[in-house]
């Protein structure tokens, strides 16, 4: 049999054969497909008929579509369960598949054909989409460094080499670093505080690593520490932690420190090679801010309407627990106030949040709302046994496909993300994926879920909805490829759904008695939304703006330690002083574990929210129901992708311009 026969990354299959990939075929499968890619936009370069949309803009959206299917692959099964093998071949890939990308738009002759071809009669009298994205590839690849001269063009592309390099290694170590931390209690009273739940999967954890009896493991991963730090009644323990955590990644081999600052280095001389003041004007250029500064802006605007309202809070705090707090003591103390104040435990609602039923009341929600059914397909090749793949159709056929992976493993990176395997094309099906890190089933009972589980499933969930239900034809503009400020929009609106009773009724019943929330703990949870609000608002405000702060304003050699800067630019956002160990910044995956993603960009989860909360008034006022609103919803924002403005596809939808006050009013901040 020939390479393309054995090794399952050369060729395209929609369900794909995880069963079959190993480390071994990776090195082999990019070697090749290097190859291909590099023979077709030589192709493109010297094609000597006239320019077309088809010979020209079509190609290249085609040029790298198999490479970037199998590398997304490797990427992806890197991200779920690693192998010092696959992360050595990873490793040995990166360079020349960044190199490939980055001499894209440094690449003359293709410069040059994209301008012959903007220069037709043909581009002169394109419409839509196609319109769309010659413009769209002519202002990136300027972004990119298309008119730079060739030391420019090689300084470039060394910078871009060494950022791929560099965040890779940031996101490696910081899951090494959670990963090797690990807390082990023997004493059964030292579990005073902990819901069951917790103690159980403490336990099973232990049993998993064959610890004696009797143990209980506790670990970095978010449903063990976030139990620890919100429930367990023992300081010293919830102090250990929280050091831990604030930590990761800040000592050691895997220290962060200077790995993150040569980032914020490399993108700063980015930023100022390509002709942009800085890195948070390149990042913003093409999204719906356009600018750093108008992104800074609209976080000052919602601080200052925030503020006011974070202090009363804080002290409300202080007073109830009758002492200034520490860090470690925020969320212990938080939950006993919350209690106090409306009588509600969250727990109380983990009973009624069986992971399979709330899947399933949510597919029950989108099938009214757009006229789709989501049913899962047992057989599927899979990463993991815990894997499930599902198909999404409608009464026009197959319109996506897609795997979820919701419990942690040591191998698996932290967080929750959604992802794209294939993008589809017009009418062609679309697959991916979405991957969190939920409380596992223990004890013979169903994984029980929280409230905020359930809505970091309905977000997810949202993401990937926005990429299976597109209908866009060029492949780059399709699914979730559009503007970073918009792209959350599909999915904090779906959050909406896990507050209204009617959804609520669809998925949330007792695992054991199948009945639903009783109305009184509805009340409680409904009330109880709005507990420590301002304080939420600002963490998240205070995320961006050290965001936009570090790309901005921070210079490694005049401000110094990184991590010592983000703690005085974060201050003002966190209700206790932060100690002086604290280095979270050298964790903050969304900003360095990729040469972009929410770097500069960070604001674009307020953006986005003010967006869903606004958004969502129309569901509110014809009903959460409503199939007319749902299929406006799907048909003009779910299946456009980046086809059109995003701004004037918000405009479509609402018939106006987002009303800020939307999300101030949603938490009851409007007065603040």
């Amino acid at each position: 049999m020939n390479e393309n026969e054995t090794n399952p990354l050369l060729k395209f299959e929609f369900r794909i054969p995880f069963d079959r990939i190993t480390a071994g075929h990776v090195e082999p499968a990019a070697e090749r497909l290097l190859l291909e890619a590099r023979a077709r936009l030589d192709a493109l370069v010297s094609e000597t008929a006239p320019r077309t949309f088809e010979n020209t803009m079509l190609a290249l959206d085609r040029l790298t579509e198999q490479l970037e299917y199998a590398m997304g692959i490797v990427r992806h099964l890197e991200s779920v369960v690693t192998t010092p093998e696959l992360r050595a071949a990873y490793h040995a890939v990166q360079p020349g598949i960044t190199a490939f990308y980055s001499s894209l738009p440094l690449n003359a002759g293709l410069w040059n054909a994209i301008q012959a071809f903007a220069a037709t009669n043909e581009a002169q009298h394109l419409e839509g989409t196609h319109q769309r994205f010659l413009k769209k590839t002519v202002e990136s690849f300027r972004r990119h460094g298309a008119e730079l001269d060739a030391a420019g063009k090689t300084r470039m592309a060394e910078i871009d080499a060494e950022l791929a390099r560099l965040t890779m290694k940031f996101g490696e170590n910081v899951l090494d670093s959670t990963n090797e931390f690990e807390f082990v209690i023997h004493v059964e009273a030292k579990l005073a505080g902990l819901p069951p739940a917790a103690v159980a999967a403490a336990r099973a954890d232990a049993a998993s690593k064959n610890l004696p009896e009797p143990s209980w493991r506790f670990t970095l991963q978010a449903p063990s520490y976030t139990a620890v730090s919100t429930y367990l009644d023992d300081d010293g323990i919830r102090e250990t932690m929280y050091k831990a955590y604030a930590t990761r990644a800040a000592h050691g081999e895997h220290d962060n420190r200077e790995l993150t600052r040569c980032i914020i280095r490399l993108r700063q001389e980015k930023a100022a090679l390509l002709g942009f003041t800085d890195f948070s004007d390149l990042v913003t250029a093409d999204r719906m801010a356009h600018n750093g500064a108008r992104a800074q802006q609209f976080l000052e605007d919602l601080r200052v309407k925030t503020e006011a309202r974070f202090h009363q809070e804080n002290a409300e705090l202080r007073d109830f627990a009758g002492h200034a707090l520490e860090p470690w003591q925020l969320s212990y103390y938080a939950e006993k106030q919350r209690a106090a104040l409306y009588d509600f435990d969250e727990e109380l609602l983990r009973p009624y949040f069986p992971l399979e039923r709330v899947i399933h009341g949510m597919f029950e929600i989108v099938g009214r709302l757009y006229g789709i059914q989501v049913t899962e397909q047992p057989g599927a090749p899979v990463w993991d046994p815990a894997v499930r793949y599902y198909e999404i159709r409608d009464d026009s056929g197959l319109l996506g496909a897609f795997y979820a992976d919701w419990f942690p493993r040591e191998n698996k990176r932290g967080g929750a993300w959604m992802d794209a395997f294939i993008t589809g094309v017009g009418g062609d099906p679309q697959a991916g994926l979405m991957c969190g890190n939920l409380t596992p089933p223990v004890d013979g009972k169903p994984a029980l879920l929280s409230h905020r589980d359930v809505e970091t499933i309905f977000h997810e969930f949202g993401h990937l909805l926005h990429h299976c239900l597109s209908r866009v034809q060029v492949r780059s503009l399709a699914g979730a490829n559009v503007a970073w400020d918009f792209v959350e929009l599909p999915s904090q609106i779906m959050e909406n759904w896990c507050w209204e009773r009617e959804a609520l009724d669809l998925f949330a019943r007792h695992h054991e008695t199948g009945q639903p929330i009783p109305e009184d703990l509805f009340q409680k949870m409904t009330r109880a939304r709005r507990f420590r609000a301002a304080n939420q608002q600002m963490r998240q405000l205070g995320f961006g703006l050290l965001d936009l702060a570090l790309h901005r304003q921070y210079s490694p050699d005049r401000d110094g330690d990184v991590a010592a800067y983000a703690r005085r630019i974060s201050q003002p956002f966190t209700p206790v002083p932060l100690p002086e160990y604290h280095a979270s910044i050298v964790s903050f995956t969304h900003l360095f574990a990729s040469p972009v993603a929410y770097a500069a960009g960070y604001y674009s989860y307020k953006w986005a929210e003010v967006l869903d909360a606004d958004a969502f008034t129309k569901f509110l006022r014809q009903g959460i129901f409503s199939r007319e609103a749902g299929l406006e919803f799907r048909n003009g924002i779910l299946s456009k992708g980046d086809s059109e403005d995003p701004a004037e596809l918000y405009r479509g939808f609402m018939g106006r311009d987002p009303d800020p006050n939307a999300l101030l009013e949603r938490f009851g901040l409007l007065a603040a």
